[in-house]
């Protein structure tokens, strides 16, 4: 498929600034693929769609205060550093992203805080991208202390407020615990405890993956043939418990529901010769679009993406182009919010 075949105008009203009041009230379109009709819900009826022993496969990743303010030496000059990955612990070498990028040179050090931390730029990767040494003495704890102290939940550019108190909480999915990623699973932000427990008490389980989001799953897409795309690597790991959840269900014709697009990727990136799931741990730079036959999941919860998006080619792999097209006007029409804190889609 084109670049070109996924364009279209995306209004900045319909990019929600803020999510919604409780995690389980946003508003939820139904794709039904085999009879090719469109329901338009509330995220909590997701429970009249799934029943005991249907597997819901999650990421518990946890979005780490990935953004920097700071000021470069003898200059004093105003910087942000956008911290991506570590690249080697014990040395506190990390992947970054730098602004602005023309004042900022190999050499430079950088200090954040009142002097609490600094940095030394060590080496250019792109044009914004840098990698830098922390320069750091305390323990793994200590530092990574100082980074929440210092830091600022990254919210997208696009949403154009400052960060509050109720960000460190909302970007972030109730089932968050292994740290690493720069942006949340954004399907996951719409599980609330409360619905949660009402879904186990249904018998539905939840097994997690962990895939830390970088922001390769966000950058544009600069070819027409998509095939020539490129997409950058993430970490992810699939436990054993996790594929066993997934196969057993599987193996009963159960629903297996991938909680977002970093999950789809983690579990069509370990399918097995039998076509079932393999536990794994690695780097995945997969790149799903149409035509895609897909492995795992049998149902798929999404939100509403940008035009051109690697995450909206994803959807209309498993939805089928014309149809996602089609649910993108309807969702255009109805008002629902695109993007992190925007509404969520459920395809069956």
């Amino acid at each position: 498929m084109k670049l070109s075949q996924f364009k279209f105008n995306l209004s900045d009203s319909l990019i929600a600034q803020e999510p919604a009041k409780h995690r389980h009230d946003a508003r939820m379109m139904v794709l039904d693929r085999k009879t090719q009709t469109i329901e338009h819900k509330t995220f909590k009826d997701i429970l009249d769609y799934f029943d005991d022993q249907d597997v819901f496969v999650i990421n518990n990743t946890r979005v780490f205060p990935a953004r920097l303010y700071g000021n470069k030496e003898k200059t004093g000059a105003k910087i942000e550093v956008f911290m991506l990955r570590e690249l080697n612990e014990e040395l506190r070498l990390w992947d970054v992203l730098v602004d602005p990028a023309r004042k900022i040179r190999v050499g430079n050090k950088l200090y954040f805080g009142n002097d609490d931390l600094v940095a030394e730029v060590v080496d250019n990767t792109t044009s914004r991208g840098r990698t830098i040494r922390f320069l750091f003495d305390g323990t793994k704890e200590e530092f990574r202390n100082i980074i929440e102290k210092l830091g600022e939940t990254p919210l997208p550019r696009y949403i154009d407020r400052d960060v509050n108190e109720d960000d460190k909480d909302r970007y972030q999915t109730i089932f968050a615990t292994e740290e690493g990623a720069v942006a949340p699973p954004t399907a996951g932000l719409h599980f609330s405890r409360e619905l949660m427990m009402r879904m186990e008490i249904k018998g539905v389980k939840f097994a997690p993956v962990t895939l830390h989001t970088g922001l390769g799953t966000f950058r544009d897409v600069e070819v027409e043939d998509l095939t020539k795309h490129k997409m950058d690597s993430e970490y992810f790991r699939i436990p054993e418990g996790t594929s066993d959840a997934v196969n057993q269900a599987l193996s009963n014709k159960k629903r297996v529901v991938a909680v977002g697009s970093s999950v789809m990727r983690s579990i069509e990136s370990s399918v097995s010769s039998k076509r079932t799931l393999n536990p794994t741990e690695g780097w995945t730079d997969k790149f799903i679009f149409p035509p895609y036959d897909f492995f795992i999941a049998n149902a798929f919860i999404t939100n509403f993406h940008s035009p051109q998006s690697t995450l909206m080619m994803q959807t209309a792999a498993f939805a089928g182009y014309d149809f996602l097209m089609e649910a993108y006007k309807v969702a255009i029409k109805e008002k629902y919010q695109f993007l992190a804190y925007g509404d969520a889609m459920l395809i069956i």
